[in-house]
């Protein structure tokens, strides 16, 4: 599956066509590296609701680390349920916080309260009850065929 975004990325290939270091494995479709593609199937696996973390999703994976895959959805993301791909401390992703906000509140993720001291008295998401372990709850007739789960 091709996803679009409504801005051009910024073009991950060298001129050579390799890919960078940040970035794993071959290009799949023109503009979207296979590893970008493999990261955003697991974010629309996430069921509305919970997370999963960048090192979740790398982990699930079996490649790459917490920032390649931070930079896939960083590129690519926008797509999918991007919300769903969160920071392991549960902190909302700067810049994004009160869009991402309005998509926990409407799927009921579960969120703890910001703390008075907090910058702009912003929740956080509750990780203890929010994060998904990729088992079950993706729900009736999820198609995980195409992303390679370690």
């Amino acid at each position: 599956m091709v996803r679009m975004r409504s801005e051009e990325p910024e073009d991950p290939t060298a001129p050579d066509g390799s890919v960078p270091p940040d970035l794993p494995g071959p290009t799949g479709p023109p503009g979207l590296p296979e590893y970008a593609e493999r990261v955003l199937d697991v974010a629309e696996l996430i069921p509305p609701g919970r997370v999963m973390t960048y090192g979740d999703v790398a982990e699930w994976l079996g490649d790459g680390g917490p920032r390649q895959v931070g930079r896939a959805m960083a590129l690519y993301g926008s797509a999918v349920p991007w919300w769903r791909v969160v920071r392991s401390d549960g902190v909302l992703l700067p810049g994004h916080e009160l869009r991402a906000l309005a998509h926990y509140r409407e799927e009921g993720t579960p969120l703890r309260e910001a703390a008075r001291s907090a910058e702009g008295h912003v929740p956080r998401l509750d990780m203890r009850r929010a994060r998904w372990d990729g088992e079950g709850g993706a729900g009736p007739g999820t198609d995980t065929g195409d992303v390679t789960h370690r």
